[in-house]
């Protein structure tokens, strides 16, 4: 199985144990690496809720603040509730696919740019996987409604939007667009 596959098929896992109530509007992808090593990624699946966001108005500068910045989001969506991609098999994959297409690197040699592209291949495969939650049907099959995934890297915050609105159907993320800034 490829790293992609990997990755979609634990992400719809984790999605598919989320508490089925109507509070949560929005799934949450946080794409972080282990000590910041693009060599090493993960991301942290969860989600947030109704009652989050509105526990959250009362203390952010704005509503669009309290219900969409992952700054306000409650610990199910800032660490998630379970990291997809630091598991053996996907850190095989990973490795094995990096190699493939000549990005691996080791820890003595330059990874010129390397790193960024490395960086932009887990964006990929993270996109994708949000993408195969919707066109699989399982958001509207868990939460009985579709909602956003909203995709996050906090070491490149203007990396949000459009990683979100590649993954999204327009309808889903015009709220949480409307703040794009560009």
């Amino acid at each position: 199985m490829g790293f992609q596959e990997h990755v979609e098929r634990i992400v719809g896992e984790v999605v598919g144990e989320f508490p089925a109530h109507d509070g949560i509007y929005a799934v949450t992808f946080r794409i972080d690496s282990v000590e910041q090593d693009p060599r090493f990624p993960y991301v942290a699946v969860g989600y947030t809720t109704e009652a989050d966001a509105a526990e959250q108005a009362a203390l952010a500068s704005d509503s669009w603040e309290a219900r969409w910045s992952y700054a306000s989001f409650p610990e199910t969506g800032l660490e998630g509730v379970r990291d997809v991609g630091r598991d053996p098999a996907a850190a095989d994959a990973h490795r094995r696919e990096a190699e493939s297409r000549g990005l691996w690197y080791e820890d003595d040699d330059e990874p010129d740019d390397r790193d960024e592209l490395l960086v932009e291949w887990f964006y990929e495969v993270c996109v994708g996987a949000a993408r195969q939650l919707h066109e699989s049907g399982l958001i509207l099959a868990v939460l009985g409604r579709p909602v956003p995934v909203i995709l996050y890297d906090m070491f490149d915050p203007d990396a949000m939007f459009g990683l979100t609105s590649d993954a999204n159907p327009a309808e889903l993320i015009a709220e949480f667009m409307s703040e794009d800034p560009r």
